[in-house]
């Protein structure tokens, strides 16, 4: 079986915070709500947007939530139409992606981004052709459920066993142990690593460039 890395977008591999954040207070203020501050955005970024404005308002219908996350997807198509968009790849990411590749590795993507979204970002940075599986949440229920990274294994022809999952939420955590393959945190994203940990995580890395080694011991730590 191929060994795959799976990494999660938004705060893994790019700091997306500040457009994630201003696109949400757009989207709360065009309906008069309370804008939810920057802390409790980042704790939703890894889900699929109706599923972020459930757990940001979750006393609210199930028609607003549908309404926000849509209004979001404007707000940011929005920013991005006037150039307002940047999502920086994290220092390391790109000498991290080509040590693994050296290595061996197929890459993939498992993100709540869109299609669209996704495909922007890594061609921005000219990464597209460094993944051979992209995975989003236009395809895929919102994480943890596991059908992102059961999909990309197929794509790979990986198995639980080679399979590794990176990610910076607790919910990049809880997807990997509901496939089964091996969970790996970081420590440089939206939630802590003490999180990562408590959900599960197998190791939790501070800096991209220990994701080589730590990924060598990996394999085979599956639950």
């Amino acid at each position: 079986m191929n060994r795959l890395a799976i990494f999660d977008c938004d705060g893994t591999l790019v700091d997306s915070q500040a457009n994630i954040c201003r696109a949400m207070t757009e989207a709360f203020a065009l309906h008069g709500l309370a804008l939810p501050d920057d802390r409790a955005i980042r704790r939703v970024v890894g889900l699929s947007l109706v599923e972020a404005m459930q757990a940001l308002l979750p006393d609210a219908a199930p028609s607003l939530h549908a309404q926000l996350g849509a209004d979001y997807k404007l707000a940011f198509q929005k920013l991005r139409g006037h150039g307002l968009v940047d999502e920086p790849l994290f220092a390391g990411i790109a000498e991290c992606l080509a040590a693994l590749e050296a290595d061996g590795w197929l890459l993939g993507v498992a993100t709540g981004k869109s299609d669209r979204g996704l495909i922007h970002c890594l061609e921005y940075h000219g990464l597209r052709g460094a993944f051979v599986t992209l995975q989003t949440a236009d395809r895929h229920p919102s994480k943890p459920h596991p059908s992102m990274i059961h999909e990309a294994m197929g794509d790979a022809g990986a198995s639980p066993a080679t399979t590794v999952m990176i990610g910076d939420t607790s919910f990049d955590v809880g997807m990997a142990r509901a496939a089964r393959c091996t969970a790996i945190g970081v420590a440089w994203g939206y939630h802590e690593a003490d999180e990562l940990l408590a959900e599960g995580a197998h190791f939790v890395a501070d800096r991209p460039d220990q994701l080589p080694a730590i990924l060598s011991s990996a394999i085979g730590l599956t639950q």
